[in-house]
């Protein structure tokens, strides 16, 4: 019942710039957290950014200073504002939503399909 749909991947030369974003739809009564999270061929899922419903961010270390994570509630949206990109951000890279679907349910994680973000000269 729950999708997350994704966009503004890419293709973008090192020390640019790329916005992604990421909106949930369906029936959802809470979204206690999201986050955005990156695969590179051959290595495990990295969870890169967490934005929780009580407004703290957490980063991996990697990208602390480089990537900042925000929400739009109203929209169920989450964003991902990447600068400075580097060759090493190279990944596909997924949205998550840590959602209660109705009243009295358990929390469930939703995961978007993917876009990928290729930094490349």
């Amino acid at each position: 019942q729950v999708q997350l749909v994704e966009s503004g991947g890419g293709l973008v030369q090192p020390g640019g710039s790329l916005r992604l974003s990421c909106a949930a739809s369906g029936s959802i009564f809470f979204i206690n957290a999201m986050t955005w999270n990156r695969q590179a061929p051959g290595n495990q899922r990295e969870l890169v950014a967490v934005s929780t419903s009580a407004g703290s961010t957490n980063y991996a270390d990697s990208v602390k200073g480089r990537f900042t994570i925000s929400r739009d509630n109203a929209k169920n949206t989450v964003y991902l504002q990447m600068n400075s990109l580097k060759p090493e951000d190279t990944a596909v890279y997924y949205c998550n939503a840590l959602a209660i679907p109705a009243p009295g349910r358990q929390e469930y994680n939703y995961w978007g399909q993917g876009t990928q973000v290729t930094v490349s000269s």
